[in-house]
């Protein structure tokens, strides 16, 4: 599924069907979310909720781990299709795409589909 919106498109990955958007707030996390910009460059993020966050840096500390990351993480306060559109509109609003190493054309046309 991807979403067009003003100057962005956001690829949901591969399987995002109407049942996976339905369970994707329970579990709390989405990954491989892309993002391509109008100006060509593209950015996998990865979208998680607090409850999911401290569960998984618990499970990480207590295996030895102490801390928990994941690159072009980006928090929200329930994992749903409008709020990763609101968020990615609001980074963009606020430049946070030109703080990033945007991914090499060839993967992002490869992931783009």
């Amino acid at each position: 599924m991807a979403i067009d919106l003003d100057r962005f498109t956001i690829s949901f990955p591969d399987g995002y069907d109407d049942r996976l958007e339905f369970e994707t707030p329970s579990k709390g996390y989405l990954r491989d979310v892309m993002v391509h910009l109008d100006d060509g460059s593209s950015y996998k993020l990865f979208f998680i909720d607090p409850i999911r966050l401290q569960q998984d840096l618990q499970a990480d500390v207590a295996n030895g781990r102490e801390y928990y990351a994941e690159p072009g993480m980006v928090v929200l306060p329930e994992i749903t299709t409008q709020n990763i559109q609101k968020a990615v509109a609001g980074l963009l609003r606020e430049s946070f795409f030109e703080q990033l190493k945007p991914l090499p054309k060839a993967a992002s046309d490869k992931l783009r589909g």
